[in-house]
Order: structure tokens, then sequence, then C-alpha cells
């Protein structure tokens, strides 16, 4: 199997539009059948605290340094793209959420294969359905709602169970060069950083599959729009 691994926070806009575009090139690709994809782990933002009851704007106004003019601009651009690729965000409902629980829940979901499933209804629970990805409740429902047992969530969630694979997904992409994301490797050979064009993916696709055999150090990287860690998307 051709392998390829994605890192992302489900509190990026950049990361679900770019998994629409990975889809559209992957469905594709002949070879999809031969392809294992594996989502990783990534916060912009560790040390951010949940503040159900700020608005969204105030707070990237007051973490940013910017006016209210300029948060909306960036926050309509990333609507705009989004809409581009069939997605309907509703960025304004966004709750401020610290998201390493919501990537705990990630980890325990790719013990049963469902890691694709938790990040979909994730980035779809943040940016269209205004949710707290930081609640209990709500991750809960949303384990539940893709397939995990009510039991391994709870337990989960009332322990540090995944924690360390968190952080350990955070050190791999340190050690690669990651700086922001979403960021997608293909076969430890090629890696895309931002949400590019389906044919930008669909020809590194193929590419990796030509490769995908060979031991070849390095990465080609290709740039686009992404989030990176000093809370920059564009």
């Amino acid at each position: 199997m051709m392998k390829i691994n994605i890192w992302s926070d489900v509190r990026c806009p950049f990361c679900y539009i770019g998994k629409r575009k990975f889809e559209k090139a992957l469905a594709e690709f002949p070879h999809r059948d031969k392809v294992a994809v594996t989502w990783k782990s990534f916060q912009l933002d560790p040390t951010l605290k949940t503040q159900k009851d700020v608005d969204i704007y105030d707070y990237f106004m007051n973490a940013k340094g910017i006016s209210r003019d300029h948060a909306e601009q960036l926050f309509n651009n990333a609507t705009q793209a989004a809409e581009e690729v069939g997605l309907h965000f509703q960025i304004e409902k966004s709750v401020v959420s610290n998201s390493f629980n919501a990537h705990r829940l990630i980890q325990l979901a790719k013990t049963k294969e469902l890691g694709n499933e938790a990040e979909e209804q994730l980035f779809k629970a943040h940016f269209v359905d205004g949710k707290d990805i930081d609640d209990n409740e709500v991750l809960a429902k949303i384990g539940v709602g893709i397939g995990l047992g009510a039991t391994e969530v709870n337990e989960m969630l009332s322990s540090d169970n995944y924690a360390n694979a968190v952080r350990q997904d955070e050190l791999q992409a340190q050690s690669i060069g990651v700086r922001g994301v979403p960021f997608f490797v293909f076969n430890d050979k090629y890696a895309i950083s931002g949400a590019q064009s389906p044919t930008v993916f669909l020809q590194v696709l193929e590419k990796s599959w030509e490769e995908f055999e060979k031991d070849n150090k390095g990465l080609l990287t290709i740039e686009g729009e992404s989030c990176s860690t000093d809370g920059k998307c564009e």
C-alpha cells in the first residue's frame, strides 16, 4: 500500500478545504484502493484556552492585533474558498476551543480505522455547526456517531489516554519541518503544504505511485493556502 500521512488541526479552515480537494483527486486516482491515508495530529495553538462565551471575531482581533474588518475579511476569504468545494462554513458561530481532546478522539478513532470519519465530523462540528470541540458531551456524541463504543469514548475522555499519540504526531511533524497545516506527505517522498488544487494532488499521487517502492530521502514541498503556528491563515 502507498501511504499518505496528513497533518491537520480541526481548527484550521484550510485543512477542511484541503481535505475536500484531496478527496476529489483521490477519487480520480486509478490506484486509490492501494492507498492508505493516515491522519496526524497538529495543534496550531496548544496553549489556547477554550472560551465558550467569546465571539470568534473578538478573540481573533485581540489575539492577532487586527481590526474587525480585517478579521471578517480573512474569514470571508476562507468561507468563499470552502464554498468552491461544496462546504458551507458558518465561522461566525465557531466556538473558541482548544483542539487537544478532539485530537485524542481522532487517535482513538484511528485504532478502529475511523480516523477519516472523526476528522470529517469534527471539522463539521467546528466550522458548520458551531459546536464546542472541547466539550466532552459533543466529543462523545461525535465518537458514538461514527461508530465508536460509548464506553471506550467516555473512558478516553475521562483519562489522558491517547495524549502521547497526539504529542508523538506533533513531534514527528516538527522533525520533518512542518510549519503549517494541512501538510500531506506521500510515501515519505513528496510533500504538499496547503490546500492545493485537486489537479496538483492528482499529479503528486501519480508521481508518488511511480516511485513508491523506491527509497528516496527528502521532501519536495509545494506551497499553498494553509494556517501557520503564528495564527496566519492565507
